[in-house]
């Protein structure tokens, strides 16, 4: 790229989103430019739009979006395995903008045959966290009954998929929104549950024979984990991806103990750069063959220009989708 070209992007300013003209970045020895085509929305999205400054996320002048896909413009000087004009998919910071450096062990290349950069874009995210959360913190093998809370959400229908095609013996998906868990079957659900509904942990237990399941990946958190407690398996596992139901709530520590349950947080705000590179890896060394074969996609709920991202973040949060939100700028 020559020094001085200026591209379109989406900052924060004054706690709203706003697009803007800035300087190309440049990309450091380990990272990578790419002229971004295509970028989906995420729920930290709405945080970082609003100027919100704790963890690893931003204020005022923060580019905002974490995923994307695009071609390499531009590779850094200790980079080996990516070349410029490669089709790549990925994450980090500054998604939403013409050009957006990454790290190099955040860029996917596109697998061979898959053409359609607005899907490529709308699956990094997805597959890192909900490998990383399934597999290395969950523990899934083969014949493992799992349950994801949140299952209509991006990273819920892909958490799906991905456990389905590891061998999960049972996947059972919430929502509550009685439409979309119509929707959760063909993305891998044997059982669509209303966590609205009181007796939903009922129906659970009575799918796994009075147990519970040995696994649940948790985007609601807040009032629902207690009921999620009872929903699991005594020496079962909790995997606290997110916290749509709430950041805090009264949280029953003898029924935690009674059950005996591996109650584990992740998030990536507090992940290095190495660790983030180490999920990538584990994650493409499980899932690249379903990927490449297109057994792993999600849903594309609308698709608008750049410029009007500010109308993209406000259908997010209405939550009134079915899939991802996409910004195309190619």
């Amino acid at each position: 790229m020559n020094g001085g070209q200026t591209m379109r992007a989406v900052i924060c300013r004054n706690g709203a989103p706003a697009c803007v003209q800035m300087p190309v970045p440049r990309p450091g020895p380990d990272e990578v430019l790419v002229e971004v085509a295509a970028c989906a929305l995420n729920r930290a999205d709405l945080a970082m739009a609003a100027g919100a400054r704790h963890g690893a996320i931003g204020g005022d002048g923060t580019v905002l979006g974490m995923e994307w896909s695009g071609v390499i413009a531009q590779v850094g000087a200790a980079v080996q395995d990516l070349h410029v004009g490669q089709r790549v998919m990925g994450s980090g910071r500054g998604a939403f903008a013409d050009y957006t450096v990454a790290d190099r062990g955040r860029v996917l290349p596109l697998p061979e045959g898959m053409d359609d950069l607005r899907q490529a874009a709308c699956l990094p995210v997805a597959l890192q966290t909900m490998h990383d959360a399934l597999v290395t913190h969950g523990g899934l093998r083969a014949g493992t009954s799992v349950l994801i809370l949140g299952a209509a959400s991006g990273v819920g229908l892909m958490g799906m998929q991905i456990a389905r095609e590891l061998g999960a013996a049972l996947v059972i998906g919430s929502s509550t929104d009685s439409a979309r868990r119509a929707r959760l079957a063909p993305f891998g659900a044997q059982l669509a549950v209303d966590t609205g509904d009181e007796g939903w942990t009922g129906q659970v237990l009575e799918r796994t024979g009075g147990r519970g399941v040995n696994l649940v990946i948790d985007m609601l958190s807040g009032t629902v984990v207690n009921a999620a407690m009872l929903a699991t398996a005594l020496g079962g596992t909790i995997v606290n991806v997110g916290r749509l139901a709430g950041k805090a709530a009264t949280f029953d520590f003898d029924l935690h103990a009674l059950r005996r349950i591996r109650y584990v947080g992740v998030t990536f705000r507090t992940r290095t750069v190495e660790q983030v590179r180490e999920i990538t890896s584990r994650m493409l060394a499980d899932l690249s063959d379903p990927l490449a074969h297109g057994r792993l996609q999600l849903p594309i709920d609308s698709v608008h220009p750049l410029e009007q991202a500010p109308q993209a973040l406000e259908r997010m949060r209405a939550n009134t989708h079915f899939g991802k939100i996409v910004l195309a700028l190619r």
